[in-house]
Order: C-alpha cells, then sequence, then structure tokens
C-alpha cells in the first residue's frame, strides 16, 4: 500500500482545505441561523446554494465519483477529502456534492441505471439539482437481515404497485428530493437472495405519503432533510423504473453500500479531528484548580490516546480503501466490515472525551460536539450494526486457514 498521496491529491486538499476554512466553517453559524429562521424548513439553508456554486467554479465537485462525470479519484485519493468534509458533516458534503445518500444513489444509476434513467436521474443529481432518498429498513422487521424487508412490489402489467411502509429514508422531507430509491419483494417464491428487487419512485406519485420525520438522539436533522417514514399505498410507477436486473435487489445495493460505509467512515475521521482540535484549544484557556487543563497529567493522556485511536483508525480506513481499488468492493468486504465496527466507536469515544474536557458547555448547542456525537452513534447502526459486521468478520475468521499450525509435544 502506497501511503504518499498524489500530487492531484494533494494540491486537491489544498484546494478543500482552503474553502473549508474560508467558506464553509463561517458559513456554519449563518446556516444555523436561516434555519431558526424557518422552522418548517426541511432541507439546506439557502446559504448552503452559495458554497455549492463556489464549489463548482473552483472544481471540488463530485469527489468521490472515479468515473468521468467525477473527480477520477480512487477511493484511496478519496479518504483525505472526504475526511476534510467530515469537519462540518451538516454542510460541507453537501457543498462538494459528496454526501449521503446522494453519493450512494448516484453510483447505483452509473452502475445499473438504464440511459433513460441516467438522463432522467443521474444527470440531474449529478449537476446537484435535486436530492434523493433511498427506501430499505422498516419498523416492523428488524432489517439488519434484510431478507426481511417485505415492501410489495407486485407485478401489474406494465407497472409495479408498491405496498409497505418503510423509515429512516434520509433526505425524504426536502421539497427538493425528487426520487427514491425502494426495495421491496417482487418475487416471494424465488430462492432467498432472488426475491428483492429495487425501483425508483418519483417522490410525488399518487400514493406515496411521508407520516413524519424520525429524529437521532432528539436532532432532527433539517440540514439532511429528516430521516421520513414513508407509506407505500398501492403506489404505482412504469416498468422501465425497475433499476438493475429483476430479483437482485441485494446485490444492486451491496455495490452501493460497500463504498458508503467506508465513505462514512472517512467522514467520520475529519469529526474526530475536529473533536481533537476543540479539545486542545480548550485545555489550554481553561483553568482550574491554579493551572491551565493542558498542564494536567490526566488531560495529556486523554489528548494522546485519542491521537493513538484515531490515526490506527484512519490507517484502517485507507486499508480498506486501498483494497477496494485493488481488488474490489467484494474483496474488501471484511476490511470494510471492521472499519465501520472500529470507527464510529473510536470518534464517539474521542467526542466523548471532549465533551468531558468542555464541561457543561460540551453539552450544550454551543459546541459542535453533541451534533459529532449523535453522528457516530448513529453510524454504529446505520448501513448495518455493528454486531452484523462482526459476525460475518468471525465467520471469516473460523472459516479461515492458519498459515502455522499449533505445535504441541
Amino acid at each position: 500500500m502506497e501511503f504518499e498521496y498524489s500530487p492531484k491529491v494533494v494540491e486537491l486538499q489544498a484546494k478543500l482545505t482552503k474553502f473549508m476554512q474560508e467558506r464553509v466553517l463561517p458559513a456554519e453559524a449563518i446556516a444555523e441561523e436561516q434555519l431558526a429562521s424557518k422552522p418548517d424548513h426541511w432541507g439546506a439553508p439557502p446559504i448552503v446554494a452559495d458554497l455549492k456554486a463556489a464549489a463548482k467554479r473552483e472544481g471540488l465537485w463530485n469527489l468521490f465519483l472515479p468515473a468521468r462525470e467525477g473527480a477520477g479519484l480512487t477511493n484511496l485519493e478519496y479518504a483525505p477529502l472526504a475526511e476534510l468534509t467530515g469537519w462540518s458533516p451538516l454542510i460541507a458534503p453537501e457543498a462538494v456534492n459528496c454526501n449521503p445518500p446522494d453519493t450512494g444513489n448516484m453510483e447505483l444509476l452509473h452502475l445499473y441505471g438504464t440511459d433513460e434513467q441516467k438522463q432522467q436521474w443521474l444527470a440531474p443529481l449529478l449537476d446537484g439539482e435535486f436530492r434523493s432518498c433511498f427506501s430499505m429498513t422498516e419498523p416492523d422487521v428488524a432489517s439488519s437481515d434484510a431478507n426481511n424487508v417485505r415492501l410489495e412490489i407486485a407485478d401489474d402489467g406494465d407497472s409495479w404497485v408498491l405496498t409497505g411502509r418503510k423509515w429512516w429514508s434520509t433526505a425524504a422531507l426536502r421539497d427538493d428530493c425528487r426520487v427514491a430509491m425502494v426495495m421491496g419483494v417482487t418475487d416471494p417464491g424465488a430462492p432467498i437472495g432472488n426475491r428483492h428487487s429495487i425501483v425508483l419512485v418519483p417522490m410525488d406519485t399518487p400514493g406515496l405519503t411521508i407520516v413524519r420525520s424520525t429524529t437521532v438522539l432528539g436532532f432532527a436533522d433539517r440540514h439532511e432533510g429528516g430521516h421520513g417514514e414513508v407509506v407505500f399505498d398501492k403506489v404505482r410507477v412504469p416498468k422501465a423504473n425497475l433499476l438493475g436486473p429483476r430479483g437482485k435487489g441485494f446485490a444492486v445495493a451491496q455495490a452501493r453500500l460497500g463504498p458508503g460505509r467506508i465513505h462514512h467512515c472517512m467522514r467520520l475521521i475529519g469529526m474526530a479531528e475536529r473533536a481533537i482540535a476543540l479539545m486542545t484549544e480548550r485545555a489550554r484557556t481553561r483553568v482550574a484548580f491554579g493551572k491551565p487543563l493542558a498542564d494536567e497529567g490526566v488531560v495529556q493522556a486523554t489528548v494522546a490516546d485519542a491521537r493513538i485511536h484515531l490515526d490506527a483508525a484512519r490507517l484502517l480506513v485507507l486499508r480498506a480503501a486501498w483494497r477496494m481499488d485493488v481488488e474490489g468492493t467484494k474483496a474488501a468486504r471484511h476490511d470494510i466490515a471492521a472499519a465501520k465496527v472500529m470507527v464510529p466507536l473510536t470518534v464517539k469515544r474521542i467526542v466523548d472525551d471532549a465533551m468531558q474536557i468542555f464541561g457543561g458547555a460540551g453539552l450544550s448547542q454551543d459546541t459542535i460536539l453533541p451534533v459529532l456525537y449523535a453522528q457516530a452513534r448513529f453510524l454504529q447502526i446505520a448501513d448495518g450494526p455493528d454486531q452484523v459486521h462482526r459476525r460475518s468478520l468471525a465467520r471469516a475468521e473460523f472459516a479461515a486457514t492458519p498459515v502455522l499450525k499449533e505445535v504441541r509435544g
């Protein structure tokens, strides 16, 4: 694995760092004011449109996509750039059109979309004209086992008819969310693994109703457009809206979830870097018991542990990204799973320690720390809970043949 970044990546890092420092971080307070003035608004505050226009001008757009429609970067090259956007998770990813769930949805359209689907949905998403959501998990079943997903997608002549209920459809409440990728059962009699398909459903289709948005540890996540609970009551769409092969919904979704999981981890590294920056600044300037917190041995140990654990987590992410580039997402699945378990846990601990150093202020809206904590905790469940990833890793270990056998004599 090559650890040195290419000149292209170094140049993009410098441009994106400047963009973050001069535009994105100062925009956070403005964004909060704009959302506060419109309590019923779901989605990006107006300042984000200005940031998106600036990012386009500066060539900081669609960095995640390795295809010609994007920046042409590998996963390993994209990692340090995604990390930078993690410093401002509510604004920066969307400002450079690298925000979930759109990144994964664009990858699926790129890989599996028909020419018509790409023209109708992919091109506008690549240009940042509107948003999309991904509807997979359901409130009535344990969706950690995707075989439980049971929304019905009935074959009715020239149409698919969808009946069921989804939730955690991130961005669904935005006015500019135009299409949902919906997983459901098209072939209930088929073998397990071949029963589900994904169809594209325009959000204004009759019968589609957004019931509410769920909160994350009390956060409404209005920047993102909430996390919609969506009812599909005999929603009818054309047969041409099938995305990928019929009955291959799991395989199609995996093409989305693998990169999506590692992208989350990349951004989480940036969130932890911001938490470390905040805790060290706080420790330098806060005095307790007659001396700065930075002079206390217990605080120094906390900061040192944060650096050690974060650098180890970053290396795990980079190895997974490198293996995806060299061997493919399927071959890298265990590396991705390991990162998906370790990184949120590590970041959650670092943010928690930063809160402790801040004291009461670290629990309040006066810092971004509660937002970072909620993001890390959320990602222990999103895109597969820790237990599922641990299960797959353990099975791989049990199936592996030891290089050396234990010799007893």
